[in-house]
């Protein structure tokens, strides 16, 4: 099956059943599904259920579309998403995507857990995405290209919308939510990065490190998604951090991070909403 014959037969199904256009899709990352709970549920769906859709096998990851509105705004949200390293491939990894524009959604909230690079960084802080490192995984646009959903070669100049950081920005200040902002790197994972590539990573300019969220950009920008991130500091870095790194310390520092998180995105779906 083709990654277009995968992606009409993911449609196909899912637009029998959800009759629900989202403006906003918002894709929820290690630890912070709880985010979910905060809107007016309308449907749901769980990825197992979509005939050849990939599916979540990470902790923490609830696995599930959630349809319905967050104070007043329709929004598609990904509780939990999934990653190359389970063995899916880029464009498989980006499935999702493509599925929730082909459903209407016009803007792409990406959220992650992340390692800390930047000088500074305390695990629990956030950091608003102003550009990104794709170079060291596989482009989820290789192969043939679908015309239906974008050009052979799209820009990626301004991956992340500058007048949507903008919105998150005043959202941060009015509510007094510390905000870093920077470059986020993806690895292809599930082994956390060496001290030395970090080392590489922070000459390179990469402010925060992570599995996820570059490709999906990627393929928003690549059909015409409005893309928007903010990283959740889980913890930092290794060669970094002072002690070994594991799956449960990031989601402790998210679930910490929780309430903050929850206040930062919900305040920040709004003003876009004011904006599109």
């Amino acid at each position: 099956m083709t990654v277009k014959e995968q992606l009409d037969s993911c449609f196909a199904y899912v637009s029998e059943r959800i009759h629900f256009q989202p403006e906003i899709a918002l894709i929820l990352g290690s630890g912070l599904g709880g985010f979910a709970e905060q809107i007016k549920v309308e449907q749901t769906l769980d990825y197992h259920d979509i005939p050849h859709f990939p599916v979540s096998t990470v902790a923490g990851h609830a696995g599930r579309f959630v349809f319905g509105t967050c104070d007043g705004v329709k929004v598609a949200v990904m509780q939990g998403r999934v990653h190359m390293y389970e063995g899916y491939t880029a464009q498989e990894a980006v499935l999702p995507v493509r599925l929730l524009h082909k459903l209407g959604a016009k803007v792409l909230f990406l959220t992650n857990a992340a390692g800390g690079i930047q000088a500074g960084m305390k695990a629990g802080e956030f950091m608003l995405i102003t550009d990104q490192i794709s170079s060291f995984v596989p482009s989820p646009l290789r192969g043939a290209n679908d015309d239906d959903l974008g050009v052979r070669f799209p820009d990626m100049s301004g991956i992340y919308s500058e007048r949507l950081r903008k919105a998150i920005r005043k959202i941060a200040v009015n509510a007094d939510i510390p905000l870093k902002e920077g470059v986020y790197v993806q690895t292809a994972g599930p082994a956390y990065e060496s001290p030395a590539e970090i080392r590489m990573f922070r000459m390179l300019g990469a402010d925060a490190v992570g599995m996820s969220t570059a490709i999906e950009a990627i393929a928003a920008r690549h059909c015409g998604m409005e893309i928007c991130g903010i990283s959740c500091i889980s913890n930092l870095a290794a060669g970094i951090s002072p002690h070994p790194l594991s799956h449960e310390e990031v989601k402790e520092a998210a679930d910490k991070a929780a309430p903050q998180f929850e206040q930062l995105v919900r305040g920040a779906i709004s003003e876009i909403h004011k904006i599109l």
